[in-house]
């Protein structure tokens, strides 16, 4: 465990993450890491991100010592979109976990792009290397990965700042009767069950999600969503709290009653950002898993609303 230590002298209140971002060494998200796991204290007692330095304030902070790596690569199939010496955008299958857990530590992306890649960004640590966001196991489609701190935080600050769009397209049960919408409601941990996230009020952050129909059939819809904010199941839980539940999400639903297949139909379709290195604007569409397509095929058999 490292230490650190300095004593804030200029006059002018500054935000405490800008400051030892410029003093540390250390990356902006490294910094709001360690300040959210208060390794950062201000004259003794922790502080938020958010909190403004004053003259005369003691900073101490904690550095732990790297995780052991414990996620060995794997030459496991990656279906690539895109690839260059700063990033990789992956089309993720179903079924695939994004990164380590405990309990879990093969079979992951993370693997796979640790013996893809050879190099990826340290950022989120040795368990989750190169990884920027992430999509859930059951969820397809695209995501991208990072090679170095420099595009990893780029591509954070664009999530940050919601110039990083996602879009994604669903089934959903019921039918939705009006063409496109907008759900605003805070998301955070359901106080009946850990394992899942609610809409509510206590312990939560703000959730926006936006979404279109698509097409409709006799019970159930097929729309296009896309996401303001990133939060836990965000997609789920949000179609959820509309009354019109993922279609084979027994999380937040029921299981597909039209066909064999596991977990959410929910495919991340497209993604668009501005490259961190030449500046240009890129997109990137994942073409829709078979499964999902053959699922279409039967509600549009069955007959439309």
């Amino acid at each position: 465990m490292e230490k650190m230590n300095w004593t804030y002298e200029d006059e002018n209140p500054v935000r405490i993450d800008k400051y030892l971002t410029e003093v540390s060494g250390l990356s902006r998200t490294r910094v709001q890491q360690l300040t959210d796991e208060k390794r950062i204290q201000v004259n003794g007692k922790p502080v938020r991100n958010s909190y403004k330095l004053m003259p005369g304030d003691v900073i101490e902070a904690e550095i732990p010592e790297p995780e052991p790596i414990d996620v060995l690569p794997e030459d496991i199939p990656l279906d690539i979109l895109y690839e260059d010496s700063d990033l990789i955008v992956i089309n993720k299958p179903k079924g695939m976990i994004v990164h380590p857990a405990p309990g879990v530590y093969s079979g992951t992306l993370v693997n796979a792009l640790l013996y893809h890649c050879k190099d990826l960004s340290g950022i989120n640590g040795a368990i989750r290397p190169g990884i920027v966001h992430r999509i859930d196991k059951d969820t397809t489609g695209c995501l991208i990965a990072c090679k170095n701190d420099f595009a990893h935080e780029a591509i954070s600050r664009q999530l940050e700042t919601k110039t990083c769009r996602r879009e994604y397209k669903a089934v959903v049960t019921g039918v939705i009767p009006h063409k496109d919408g907008t759900i605003d409601a805070p998301i955070g941990r359901d106080k009946r069950d850990r394992q899942r996230m609610a809409v509510t009020e206590d312990g939560s952050k703000n959730a926006v999600t936006h979404f279109r129909v698509l097409e409709r059939f006799a019970n159930a819809t097929y729309v296009e969503c896309s996401l303001e904010t990133g939060r836990t199941h965000q997609i789920r839980v949000h179609m959820k709290y509309i009354g019109h539940p993922v279609m084979g999400d027994d999380k937040y639903g029921k299981k597909c009653p039209y066909m064999e297949t596991k977990g959410q139909v929910l495919h991340a379709f497209r993604i668009t950002f501005v490259h961190p290195r030449t500046q240009e604007t890129m997109t990137f569409e994942a073409p829709l898993p078979a499964y999902f397509e053959e699922l279409l095929e039967i509600l549009r058999k069955e007959g439309a609303e």
